[in-house]
């Protein structure tokens, strides 16, 4: 008998054309799925008490996120009709699938689901897959407020451009390595657009983790000088007193994030030839989000104050010195990282929003529940491939991962937790009550000061949901 599974409520697929879905079993066991919207926002009714017509009702369609073949993702696939059938076609090797049913002319099929709009009730979150399936098209990325600041007036050097004219790269690892490598914040956001596009649409030669000649990512990614210069030790950070502070060291926090991405993918993939490509297509997705977040921040940072461009201000790499600790082990990575620094993300942020909310500041409010959601997405992907790697090591992953936080971490994880933020993440009690870690700062290499605290926002979210699919195999 086919299970019906709750998504979100049908309005909200009129923001973009396609959703990513991940859903998780009891038993941890993960599936993502993508949503395609063929109609456009415009072929349907605004009126939020009115459903989707039985013309649009047709229009969505539901396939598993990955391709049978070897795995590629197909969130950024080709649409094509033939013969009255819809076609999607994997953009890696160009194998097709019928749209509604799976079937493929290679004898392959797909796992397709049935989509269904019924009245209101609560259920799951809906994520785009991408701003490229904005509808309509949001404006092109605007990056010209970001520029770090200098007390010494300097020749600026000549721009590097996007893509290196002499040995570009062509996989994903080089990429990873070459973004590692961008000194210049505003060049790291566009080589990241740039390669986690060429990933999705399938223009790059391979991921090349399994290569025998694979790059190394650098101990430490570097950073403009004058931005190098106002790197100090966490604990002579000040307090964050005023919003434009504020703001300054989360996009600090985000910009090492987008490093921590693109690190998983360079530092642990050549060590882990056994990674599937769902492994890779998470966390290029989570570069692409750290890029947005780090953009969302400094724009909202130039608009609040002129006098405070980013690197302005003194900042820290707390963050990134915990990932050094772990660099001997991607399941300690993932532990320390996605299910401690970014989980107690989630927790904190409640409290960073309301200080911008009771100063009237709608705007950057707007920007930390944006950031908060992704967060929570992941905290999951964190969650998923600490499991997968639990189940392949035959390990209890509660027990394994209290004994890696034991290991790796100094002090306490003391709550209040975001206990629902948490849930959704994967993140249930037995992960995180009367959580310890076991070892003195300096050993582990990791902040005396939890770096996240207080400077990574959230927002709680219980959408309503009245759309249901049943699968089809």
């Amino acid at each position: 008998m086919a299970s019906e599974i709750l998504v979100a409520p049908s309005q909200h697929l009129l923001t973009h054309s396609r959703f990513l879905v991940t859903l998780r079993s009891q038993e941890g066991k993960y599936r993502s799925l993508i949503i395609f919207r063929l109609s456009t926002s415009r072929d349907v009714p605004h009126d939020e008490d009115s459903e989707l017509n039985d013309k649009n009702d047709q229009q969505l369609y539901a396939m598993e996120a990955h391709c049978p073949h070897l795995g590629a993702d197909i969130s950024h696939a080709d649409i094509e009709d033939c013969d009255d059938n819809l076609i999607l076609v994997c953009p890696w090797h160009r194998y097709d699938f019928d749209l509604r049913t799976g079937h493929s002319d290679t004898g392959m099929k797909a796992c397709t689901y049935t989509i269904e709009v019924r009245g209101n009730e609560n259920g799951l979150e809906l994520r785009p897959v991408s701003e490229a399936f904005a509808d309509p098209p949001p404006p092109p990325l605007d990056l010209s407020h970001l520029f770090l600041s200098s007390a010494e007036a300097t020749t600026p050097a000549e721009p590097e451009e996007v893509v290196p004219a002499e040995n570009m790269p062509t996989t994903l690892v080089q990429w990873a390595v070459l973004i590692l490598n961008t000194a210049d914040p505003a060049l790291k956001v566009q080589r990241t657009r740039h390669a986690v596009n060429l990933f999705r649409t399938g223009q790059l030669k391979s991921i090349g983790h399994r290569a025998s000649n694979v790059p190394r990512p650098p101990e430490i990614p570097p950073r403009v000088e004058s931005y190098a210069k106002n790197t100090v030790d966490p604990t002579k950070v000040a307090r964050r007193k005023n919003r434009a502070v504020m703001l300054h060291a989360l996009a600090n926090i985000e910009q090492w994030a987008i490093d921590l991405a693109w690190d998983i993918i360079a530092r642990y993939g050549p060590e882990h030839p056994e990674l599937p490509p769902a492994f890779f297509s998470d966390f290029t997705k989570m570069a692409l989000d750290e890029s947005k977040h780090f953009t969302l921040l400094t724009a909202r940072l130039s608009a609040l104050s002129t006098t405070t461009p980013y690197g302005s201000l003194p900042v820290h790499a707390s963050l990134w010195d915990s990932a050094r600790a772990t660099f001997s082990s991607l399941r300690a990575r993932l532990a320390i990282i996605h299910l401690v620094h970014e989980a107690r993300g989630l927790d904190v942020n409640p409290g960073t929003i309301e200080k911008f909310r009771r100063a009237r500041d709608s705007e950057s409010v707007d920007v930390l529940e944006i950031i908060h959601a992704d967060e929570v997405t992941h905290v999951t992907a964190g969650h998923r491939w600490f499991t997968w790697m639990c189940d392949r090591q035959g390990v209890n992953p509660v027990q394994t991962f209290r004994e890696e936080v034991r290991k790796g971490w100094k002090g306490d994880i003391k709550g209040p937790f975001n206990k629902e933020a948490r849930e959704k993440a994967g993140m249930t009690p037995e992960f995180y009550v009367d959580l310890r870690g076991g070892v003195d700062g300096e050993r582990a290499g990791l902040p005396v000061r939890d770096p996240k605290q207080d400077e990574v926002p959230a927002k709680t979210v219980t959408p309503t949901v009245d759309i249901h699919w049943s699968s089809r195999r």
